[in-house]
């Protein structure tokens, strides 16, 4: 008797443990999620929580993509690299979709530096960039979004640390509710990204604007290797005119500023204010310090953007004697 009892005293502490170790196991991964049908499992999306700028916690699964059309990526807020233009460059795309971003497309910008990148550093780094509604920037844990990174096919293991001012640029765009999803670059032309995002991935007919025939259609320009970089690198942020945007108008830029030092700006920008060279640091101060980023040009690079910039200040210069000469007022 005394031996069945142990037996059986022991069979339910073998139950209870199996329970135990059961529960802990589902509580300390990230659960999983996916609809039911869905072309990518229903374990494949990492339902992990994620911490929004204004605080607030949510779920990547159920709160940001189900059933939505998003733009997904990743950043920390003191890259002096690529992720300042990367924002810059969303900005556009944000600005060109309108009042659609929040309700037909979510923006969603994930630190890869959770231990730096608290909500609050998150909401100023959004504040900084002028950032409109329906783009949320998040924060969580840091083995969390490795594996998010992973499952959206943003990661790479041959990476460098984020400590070295430097990582991958990438963003995803896609429709959970119809398993598309895209790699693209943030720097593709703004007005395409748009199209993608507002039009092409839409589940829903979306009214297109009224198409024009090939015999209609503008012709493609002939850019120069300066105006490309200028389009695809600078114009997110600056205007070749007097009017500033995040960062000063570069109307007469090349004559005001001494060649070297233009030449140093563009190429290191994120060295010279590391010396606190004084043009730098007021700029940098000026301008709600949104970090000028190190676009890694090489001199051919910094010598086209130059050529075109003071090129351009030509003939806008040109325009402006021009048309003075047409009449008072002008």
């Amino acid at each position: 008797m005394k031996t069945r009892h142990v037996s059986e005293g022991m069979s339910v502490m073998a139950v209870i443990f199996l329970f135990v170790c059961t529960a802990l196991m589902l509580g300390s991964g990230p659960a999983w999620a996916a609809p039911a049908g869905s072309r990518w499992g229903a374990d494949y999306f990492p339902n992990i929580p994620l911490v929004a700028q204004n605080g607030n916690t949510v779920r990547f699964y159920d709160d940001l993509i189900k059933d939505k059309v998003v733009a997904i990526n990743f950043i920390f807020t003191h890259c002096s690299d690529s992720c300042p233009a990367e924002t810059a460059s969303m900005r556009q795309v944000q600005k060109a979709l309108g009042d659609r971003v929040g309700r037909d497309v979510f923006f969603y910008s994930i630190s890869i530096d959770p231990e730096h990148d608290t909500p609050a550093a998150l909401k100023a780094y959004s504040e900084k960039f002028r950032v409109g509604p329906g783009w949320t920037f998040l924060t969580g844990n840091r083995a969390d979004i490795t594996l998010l990174r992973k499952k959206l096919g943003l990661y790479s293991e041959e990476e460098p640390s984020e400590k070295a001012g430097d990582h991958h640029i990438n963003l995803i765009v896609g429709n959970e509710a119809t398993g598309q999803w895209i790699k693209r670059s943030p720097f593709d032309e703004p007005k395409v990204l748009a199209r993608l995002l507002g039009y092409s991935l839409q589940r829903v007919h979306t009214a297109k604007p009224e198409s024009v025939s090939y015999a209609e259609a503008p012709r493609l320009p002939n850019l120069s290797r300066g105006e490309d970089l200028y389009r695809s690198r600078c114009d997110s942020c600056h205007s070749l005119g007097t009017e500033d945007g995040l960062g000063p108008g570069l109307s007469g830029v090349t004559e005001q500023r001494d060649h070297a030092w233009l030449a140093r700006w563009l190429k290191e920008p994120d060295q010279m204010l590391a010396e606190k060279d004084p043009i730098a640091t007021q700029l940098f101060v000026k301008y709600n310090e949104v970090a000028m980023p190190n676009l890694r040009l090489s001199d051919a690079d910094v010598d086209a953007l130059i050529t075109y910039m003071a090129d351009s200040a030509k003939q806008v210069g040109g325009a402006i004697a021009t048309n003075s000469e047409g009449g008072a007022g002008q």
